[in-house]
């Protein structure tokens, strides 16, 4: 053979040569306690990544997450309350982030943090895998919030609308109903083709228990999925399980479905996140929390939205609880979750030991949708309403300090507490939105104000019944439009009520 002929052959093998190396790279634990393992050993390991403690005698995988890169050194969290992970342990890298488990088996389940159902109905096979950290849809691909989330309780949907792909913080004291509010709006998503993720943070399980019954009694579990981290849980699942219930949530939107997720709460999130970052020898900040405290949150807000069609038309309407000590809204977490939201309920304690359930402060309660994410005939009776209360929180400071009032002012704190009354709503007992506009309606027209407040609830009761047996074309008509006929319809069925009951003006 020439010796050019020799040189093109090797060149020839030498392009078709491949080697198929699997390289892997092991560290071994130096430190761990607290849920906490310090490595050595893995130079390559990449942020956020996955790693795996091959413990001795154990065929169980457990997994950790590396947070910090350090000279010699990563510190990673645990995800998993073991024991058995000690001083000596290998570590491998698996050069992947995490992801959970996604699938429509997950609806009606109650699972963990990582996708593992904890709720003895048997095992769940997922379709897919999606990361818990992810980048927030662009602009391009979002729409305008201009579709109703309605909540059932109508000092919201009247004065504080919640639409779509909105982000709504609910906010108050503990004990104050935070939790209701949220389970009320996942209760009156039923047969509205919305799925629900309730995400428990830092709950006592026997608390989420009795919840997930309500939800059972109340038809709510065929489209809800929990996903709880338990106060008995390590931190890490604390950290992580928003950030699991909102990939679920990704998962359902890019099939073009509604989610409703809540996160109940991100207070606990941030004690748990505080307390893997002080562990891990993270620089403290103000209130000792770290730096990216802020990045925690506003990573995980912005992955609510509402996509436009040619991104497949979902939407995410997250509903983030914060737990304010002694009504201080001016405190770090707080402060952070109100800027990265698009509004909030405030719940005030006072009001609540009042009697006035659910306890909303309209006056420091706003939604920066607005009407645009309301239906035409709450939009077009909620104005009124809001005006009145208004009024009335003005000249209720007022007039406590004076006992001659003139007929003028009288009459708008009568009429401001009969709103007041009419807004109190129990628990667990979301109003359809024909109702919500017929009550409000009433209360505008100046129906209510011949009753006494006490009887203003029973009255509104009648009212409803009323006009489900004898009126179902109009409150029909009332769900789906709003003109001046509709409006005489139901002025007339109001009169013909009061008629029928004996009322008077």
């Amino acid at each position: 053979m020439s010796t050019d002929a020799l040189v093109k052959k090797l060149k020839s093998k030498i392009e078709q040569f491949e080697v198929n190396v699997h390289v892997e790279e092991f560290g071994h634990v130096t430190e761990v306690g607290d849920a906490i393992a310090r490595i050595s050993g893995l130079s390559a390991c990449g942020m956020m990544e996955m790693l795996n403690f091959e413990v001795e005698g154990s065929n169980e995988k457990h997994y950790g997450l590396a947070l910090n890169l350090e000279e010699d050194t990563v510190g990673a969290i645990i995800l998993d309350n073991n024991h058995r992970i000690k001083e000596g342990t290998r570590v491998k890298r698996l050069g992947k982030t995490l992801k959970v488990p996604v699938g429509d088996q997950f609806i009606g389940r109650v699972i963990d943090p990582l996708g593992r159902p904890i709720d003895n109905a048997g095992a769940i096979e997922s379709v897919d895998e999606y990361p818990v950290e992810k980048v927030a849809p662009g602009v391009i691909t979002r729409e305008p919030v201009n579709q109703p989330m309605q909540t059932g309780i109508m000092a919201i949907d009247a004065m504080i609308p919640i639409g779509r792909g909105q982000r709504e913080l609910i906010i108050g004291d503990r004990q104050t109903g935070k939790t209701a509010i949220a389970v009320d709006a996942i209760l009156n998503q039923k047969g509205k083709d919305v799925l629900c993720i309730y995400v428990a943070i830092g709950q006592k399980k026997s608390k989420v228990a009795q919840l997930v019954e309500l939800l059972k009694k109340n038809g709510a579990m065929e489209y809800t999925t929990v996903v709880v981290a338990g106060s008995s849980d390590p931190a890490s699942f604390q950290y992580l399980a928003p950030y699991s219930g909102t990939a679920l949530g990704e998962f359902f939107m890019d099939q073009g479905k509604d989610v409703l997720i809540v996160y109940d709460d991100l207070t606990k999130q941030a004690v748990a996140y505080r307390e893997i970052s002080l562990l891990l020898r993270r620089p403290p900040g103000r209130e000792a929390y770290p730096g990216d405290i802020f990045y925690l949150h506003s990573r995980l807000l912005e992955r609510a939205c509402r996509r436009n069609k040619e991104y497949g038309g979902g939407s995410i309407t997250a509903l983030p609880i914060i737990e304010t000590q002694a009504g201080d809204v001016t405190a770090y977490i707080p402060t952070n979750v109100i800027s990265i939201t698009d509004g909030q309920v405030f719940l005030e304690s006072g009001l609540f030991f009042k009697g006035i359930r659910p306890a909303i402060n309209v006056g420091l309660s706003v939604s920066r949708v607005g009407g645009s994410a309301q239906v035409k005939s709450i939009k077009k009776v909620a104005g009124r309403m809001k005006l009145t209360m208004a009024q009335f929180r003005e000249l209720e400071s007022f007039s406590q300090f004076s006992s001659d009032l003139d007929l003028e002012t009288k009459k708008y704190l009568d009429r401001g507490a009969r709103a007041t009354e009419l807004l109190k709503q129990q628990q667990f007992m979301p109003l359809p939105v024909s109702k919500q506009v017929a009550s409000i309606f009433a209360l505008n027209d100046g129906h209510l104000d011949a009753l006494k407040v006490s009887e203003i609830k029973s009255w509104e009761s009648k009212l409803h019944k009323f006009l489900d047996l004898a009126k179902g074309d109009i409150m029909k008509k009332i769900d789906k439009d709003w003109s001046p006929e509709i409006e005489e319809e139901l002025r007339a069925a109001i009169g013909e009520f009061k008629l029928s009951y004996g009322a008077t003006e």
